[in-house]
Parts: C-alpha cells; structure tokens; sequence
C-alpha cells in the first residue's frame, strides 16, 4: 500500500513539472516516515500547485493528509501522509536546506514513471 502512495505522490508531482525528484527510502532511518519525496519548483505558484495536486490526488485516493505545513509562504511545503513525506521546496531554499545531505545515509529510491514512454 505504501508502494501505491508512494507512486501517487511522485506522479502527482511530476504532473505540475517538479524538477529534480528524489525519492529517500528512510525507512530505519527516520521515524518520521518510510519515504521521503523531494523536489522543486521555480516559482511561488509552482510549489503551490505541486503541494495542492499532492493533496489533491491523496484525497480521490482515499489517502489521509495528516498535515501540510508552509503553503502559504510556498518557500517550504512538507505534506505529511504518514508512510511519505513530500517536500515541496522553492528553487532556492532547496539548495539552502539540503535534506538529500542532511539524509545522506538514506538510500535513493529509484521510482518508475510508466507515463514518460
């Protein structure tokens, strides 16, 4: 199952055009959660089109979204489902707060986007 929302949550993203999409496998890492999605967008809007069709798709899933933190600013946006945490960063605070660095032992997940055919 957590495969599926995992899926869900990167597709979702790569729909409104995140760039640079890392999936973190924290599993025994973290307690926070089992993965991490994290990417970018180039613009206020952008980040807040992401985190909106994240939440979006989670809902017609069926998905709970137990807390979505910095939608306002946009600069930061962390969507917690419990199993994945997406973050959702403004190009420039990506590269400020680092959290592949920060997570460096955390394995990368590779996830396979059957839509880019």
């Amino acid at each position: 199952m957590e495969h599926e929302l995992l899926n869900l949550v990167f597709k979702a993203a790569d729909d409104k055009r995140a760039e640079d999409l890392v999936v973190l496998n924290m599993q025994g890492i973290s307690l926070l959660a089992d993965y991490f999605v994290i990417c970018h967008a180039n613009s206020d809007r952008q980040v807040q089109a992401i985190a909106r069709e994240i939440q979006e798709k989670a809902h017609e899933a069926n998905y709970t979204v137990k807390r979505v933190e910095g939608f306002d600013a946009a600069r930061w946006v962390l969507i917690d489902l419990g199993d994945v945490v997406a973050h959702v960063f403004h190009r420039d605070e990506r590269s400020y707060y680092n959290l592949e660095r920060l997570w460096g032992d955390a394995p990368e997940l590779y996830v396979e986007d059957d839509t880019h055919e």
